[in-house]
């Protein structure tokens, strides 16, 4: 059983669909008062089901969710909380573009406040998450890939790891459990010659491969990686989101990325590279 939550504008639409079309019994916004009815029906309801649950629950409601999570997993069903997040500004602009009301706006409550409210009101949703997934810089096709990737091509009792680089310029993601800051490695932007390459092209990769400092952090990363991950994989986390970034996302955090992608792969697991910002 899967549970959808997320702030308005966020996508959780888009992650319903994407799920029904993996085969899911998808109910959009349930009242959590009806889990229980809906728990006696759990022998004759398909094997995979998924709720959309929002704002739109009443507030003393959604404090029991995380509890109703735990029974459901005390029942013996694998239970996952997904939460969907993104900036103000994107959600502004998406509200603004489709000509939607929020939920929780009104004649004497704006946009901007009603968006403020409702991420006070799902703040315990997030904490709890088993996957945060930060759609700012996300489109609707990446975010249904991104959700076929992560839950219907990943192995029963696997840990899916997203990897991700990113620019700073553009903002830190929402969604990473570890960041890792590689500014401090010789940039390549510098070079009038190599600045037109992103790293994934030879000339940049080159110029990379003979900076020992690049060298030295690779292989720290890597040596940290190695070291915790099974700690995860042993605490039965289903998910973790791993970025890289350095000024602009185009140069060194791609090119690290790609080598720790590799490294990790080569160990057997499952790995979901994403450059953000490229």
């Amino acid at each position: 059983m899967i549970f959808v939550s997320g702030l308005s504008g966020a996508g959780k639409s888009v992650v319903l669909h994407t799920l029904e079309d993996l085969n899911y019994y998808c109910i959009d916004n349930l009242p959590i008062s009806l889990m229980d009815k809906l728990s006696d029906e759990f022998d004759v309801l398909p094997e995979n089901i998924a709720i959309g649950i929002d704002a739109r629950n009443i507030k003393r409601e959604l404090n029991f969710l995380p509890e109703t999570i735990r029974k459901v997993g005390g029942a013996g069903i694998e239970a996952e909380l997904i939460f969907l997040d993104a900036s103000e500004d994107v959600l502004t602009k998406r509200f603004s573009e489709t000509r939607r009301k929020h939920p929780l706006s009104s004649g004497s409550v704006p946009l901007d406040e009603a968006i403020s409210q409702e991420r006070q009101i799902l703040s315990a949703l997030s904490d709890i998450a088993d996957l945060r997934i930060d759609t700012s810089h996300t489109t609707v096709h990446d975010l249904r890939n991104l959700i076929k990737e992560r839950i219907s091509e990943r192995a029963s009792e696997t840990l899916s790891i997203q990897l991700m680089s990113f620019g700073y310029k553009y903002g830190t993601p929402r969604d990473a459990d570890f960041i890792f800051d590689v500014r401090c490695l010789p940039n390549p932007y510098w070079d009038n010659t190599l600045r037109p390459y992103s790293g994934r092209e030879q000339p940049v990769m080159s110029f990379l491969e003979q900076q020992p400092l690049v060298a030295r952090m690779q292989e720290h990363l890597i040596t940290f990686l190695d070291e915790w991950l099974p700690a995860f994989e042993k605490e039965s986390r289903s998910y973790l989101t791993i970025a890289v970034g350095c000024t602009g996302g185009r140069h060194r955090s791609v090119y690290l990325a790609d080598r720790l992608a590799e490294r990790m792969r080569e160990a057997g697991r499952h790995v979901i590279l994403r450059h953000r910002d490229l």
